[in-house]
């Protein structure tokens, strides 16, 4: 059963076309209130404007070149193996709705497309004109979409019919969402795309979830020593935040989920080390790895803590040296100990160690970053 197409809610519409009359047509507001649109939205309409696009001008979908399409596939070869199954399953959720889902690099280039509605009608063939492998949907050559909206702005976004730049690609609906990588560069954006639909704005929310799920097997296919997943305590597990760990204890990639938890960029350039982030030796989550623990509570140096399911994804070589320890790693990591022990309470640990509270928060500080 398909959902029939039908024009735009007139107070909708109308709301459309008075903003672009103000907006890109440069005619004075009706009456007191001028029309609101999204910040976004104006930015990509005065980028087009600026470019000197004017929306009556004709738009092709044209493809890149093939030496171009060609290293437009080998540079996103690991996103589109990320995105296969994602795109399968957003097919099946959207397959009554005559939208379909297409993915792009970071430039707005397809690299991957879902099934698109069956058919032979004008509908049919207007998705077939975008939903080409190697076609370019950035802004600069098909003006305001989901696509260029998201790759600019970085956010998910929800576009309709009129507010795309151009009159040609007034027909589509879209909702588009980032892609972000495991060392928090933008690499595409998927999109989710109708002709001559319902509006559907509930599908932004579905684009930035499939979005996630592909930065999430991006992180899980990244090279590592350790694959950590956090979450705050009580909260379902999988819904949270992934950590590559190298060998000696370096973030080698996250996902945004991990990023917003821990405020930290988590990018390779960065050389962030666990033992920045957790209050913890890092060779205790290879530890927990090995012996196959299902969760631990790691506290951070924030105070806060988090559950953490360690997983090695190959032997792991000890962070630290493998000469004698140092007195003061040893100190340091008792203290530690005392500190998850009383589940994070400073107090507590400096109780049971017969030390104060200042030494605790002295010796940790000095035993963050463990020696290499």
């Amino acid at each position: 059963m398909t959902t029939a197409a039908a024009s735009p809610v007139p107070e909708r519409s109308f709301s459309i076309a008075q903003a672009r009359r103000e907006w890109i047509d440069g005619e004075p507001a009706a009456g007191a209130r001028a029309a609101r649109i999204e910040p976004w939205l104006a930015r990509s309409w005065q980028r087009c404007l600026a470019a000197g696009h004017r929306p009556q001008q004709r738009v092709s979908f044209d493809p890149v070149s093939g030496p171009a399409a060609a290293r437009v596939a080998e540079r996103n070869r690991a996103l589109v193996a990320a995105a296969r199954p994602v795109l399968e399953r957003l097919s099946r959720a959207i397959a009554d709705t005559r939208y379909f889902a297409i993915l792009t690099d970071a430039d707005g280039i397809v690299v991957d497309v879902g099934a698109l509605p069956a058919g032979h009608d004008a509908a049919a063939r207007h998705a077939r004109d975008l939903a080409r492998i190697g076609v370019d949907l950035s802004e600069r050559a098909v003006g305001t979409t989901a696509i260029g909206a998201a790759l600019a702005e970085h956010a998910s976004v929800w576009l309709h019919r009129g507010e795309h730049f151009f009159d040609d690609t007034g027909i589509y609906s879209c909702a588009g969402a980032p892609l972000f990588g495991p060392q928090g560069e933008c690499i595409g954006m998927l999109d989710l795309t109708g002709v001559q639909v319902v509006e559907r704005p509930e599908l932004q929310h579905l684009a930035a979830l499939s979005a996630r799920s592909i930065e999430n097997a991006l992180v899980r296919d990244h090279p590592c020593e350790l694959l950590l997943g956090i979450d705050w305590p009580g909260y379902a597990s999988g819904t949270g935040g992934l950590l590559c760990i190298d060998a000696d204890g370096r973030v080698t990639g996250a996902n945004a989920a991990a990023r917003q938890m821990l405020h930290q960029p988590l990018a390779a350039a960065a050389a962030v080390h666990c033992s920045e982030l957790f209050a913890l030796s890092p060779q205790m989550l290879f530890d927990a790895a090995r012996r196959g623990d299902a969760v631990l509570e790691v506290p951070l140096w924030s105070g806060l803590r988090v559950q953490a399911r360690p997983q090695a994804t190959r032997p792991a070589a000890p962070v630290a040296g493998t000469g004698r320890p140092r007195l003061r790693d040893v100190e340091a990591e008792l203290i530690r100990r005392a500190v998850d022990d009383a589940r994070g309470n400073v107090a507590e640990a400096a109780r049971t160690l017969g030390i104060s509270r200042a030494t605790v928060y002295r010796k940790l500080a000095s035993g963050r970053r463990t020696p290499r």
